[in-house]
C-alpha cells in the first residue's frame, strides 16, 4: 500500500494565482515573474518545510501581489520595505521577497531603502527600474535620464539622475547586485542572494515597452562575475557603479553582484 502511494505522481509545485495578468503585451515584469517563480520552485523542491512570503509597494511592479501565489502584504507607495522589517521582527525565520519599483523605491521610499541597507535585515529587495513612473503614464523618476521628455517636462529633464548602486554601497547595504529583467538572471541572482544572511538589494533594469524602451541595453550589459570582479572590493564595486550614470547611451552596463560582505543581522540583534 505504502509502495502504491509512493508512485502517484507528485502535482508539479505552482506559484501563479488565478488572476489573469494585465501588464501590457511584452512587459518585462513578465520575466521578473516567471523568474522568481523558477526560483521559489527549485527553493521548495530543496526543502518543502521553508516558509515563503513577500511584500509588494505600488505601481506596475504591484501586480507582483496578485498574480505570485505567496502570502504577504500589498503595502502603500514607498512603504514596502518598512513592512518587511516589520514582517521580519515579527517573524525572523520567515524567508522574504519583497518589490518595489524606481519611483516606489528611489522616490517616496528613499528614506526607508537607505536605513534597510543600515539595518541589514535577512530579506531580498528587487527593484523594477523602468526609469519612469510608468502606471502613471511615464512621467520622470528619480532615475530618468537627461533629456527625456513628457507632458510634465516638456523642455526635458534637467537633473542628473541618482545612482542606485553608489547609494546603496555608501549606505552601507551588504549585498548589491544588478540584473536584467531576464527569467534566467533573476532566477541565479536570487538563488545567490538567499545564500547571504542580511538584506540583499537587487536592481532590475526593466524597460517599459510603452513609454521607456530599451536603449539598446542588451548590447551594453556584461557580466561581473564572468569578468573576474571581487565581490568582496569596496573600492572596486563604486568603480563599476560608476561605470553607468543611468544617463549616458553608449557606455557599459555592468551586472551581476558589485559587492557582498557578511554582517550583523538586525533581528538577530533583538
Amino acid at each position: 500500500m505504502n509502495k502504491q502511494i509512493d508512485n502517484i505522481p507528485k502535482k508539479p509545485i505552482s506559484f501563479r494565482t488565478n488572476t489573469i495578468p494585465t501588464w501590457c503585451p511584452g512587459c518585462f515584469n513578465f520575466q521578473i515573474l516567471a523568474g522568481t517563480e523558477q526560483f521559489l520552485k527549485s527553493q521548495l523542491e530543496k526543502n518543502p518545510r521553508k516558509e515563503w512570503a513577500m511584500v509588494s509597494g505600488i505601481g506596475c511592479h504591484g501586480k507582483m501581489f496578485d498574480y505570485l501565489n505567496l502570502p504577504g502584504l500589498n503595502a502603500l507607495h514607498g512603504r514596502s520595505i518598512p513592512v518587511a522589517l516589520g514582517m521580519k521582527v515579527a517573524k525572523p525565520d520567515l524567508n522574504l521577497l519583497v518589490y518595489c519599483g524606481d519611483g516606489d523605491a528611489y522616490a517616496e521610499g528613499m528614506e526607508h531603502l537607505v536605513h534597510a541597507a543600515r539595518y541589514n535585515s535577512n530579506f531580498k529587495l528587487l527593484v523594477h527600474n523602468n526609469q519612469v513612473f510608468a502606471l502613471t503614464i511615464a512621467e520622470p523618476s528619480p532615475v530618468t535620464e537627461l533629456g527625456y521628455k513628457d507632458k510634465t517636462n516638456p523642455a526635458g529633464v534637467k537633473l542628473q539622475p541618482m545612482n542606485p548602486i553608489k547609494l546603496m554601497l555608501a549606505s552601507g547595504a551588504s549585498f548589491v547586485a544588478r540584473v536584467f529583467a531576464d527569467v534566467n538572471q533573476i532566477k541565479q541572482v536570487l538563488e545567490e542572494a538567499e545564500k547571504h544572511k542580511g538584506f540583499a538589494f537587487i536592481e532590475v533594469l526593466q524597460p517599459c515597452v510603452i513609454f521607456h524602451p530599451d536603449s539598446n541595453y542588451r548590447l551594453r550589459v556584461y557580466n561581473l562575475q564572468e569578468k573576474g570582479h571581487d565581490k568582496s572590493n569596496f573600492k572596486l564595486a563604486m568603480e563599476k557603479a560608476e561605470e553607468f550614470d543611468y544617463t549616458s547611451n553608449n557606455s557599459k552596463i555592468p551586472l551581476g553582484i558589485f559587492y557582498q560582505k557578511e554582517k550583523f543581522v538586525f533581528e538577530n540583534l533583538i
